[in-house]
């Protein structure tokens, strides 16, 4: 069962990429957005950011159709963290702008708190 408050947003420019990686990917009821953190990476935390099924310890939320996955530990971390996508020429991809970091790499994938 999907909650309604979610400590993390996304931009408008992230959901539609999102929306469109799903459409393209053929991904089945199961599945949704897993937003994480694991160890490693250059600053000590990397993201997580992928298509994935609900495991144990999950929280469900509904983003405008979009079922995303959050582990309940992992909140701590992202709290207040927004998820952009950037098209440019000089930059493209997801971004994760958080407040809980105290530093980040220069890709911006991995951070400290």
């Amino acid at each position: 069962m999907a909650t309604t408050t979610i400590p993390i947003g996304f931009t408008p420019g992230a959901l539609k990429e999102l929306k469109s990686l799903m459409v393209e990917k053929e991904l089945g009821a199961g599945h949704g957005l897993r937003v994480g953190v694991e160890g490693g990476g250059c600053s000590g935390m990397n993201y997580i950011l992928g298509f994935d099924e609900k495991k144990e310890g999950d929280e469900e939320f509904d983003v405008e159709g979009i079922r995303v996955f959050l582990n309940k530990a992992h909140a701590l971390y992202l709290a207040g963290m927004e998820i952009d996508f950037r098209n440019g020429l000089d930059n493209r991809g997801f971004t994760f702008s958080n407040p809980n970091a105290s530093s980040t790499c220069g890709c911006g994938s991995s951070f400290s708190v």
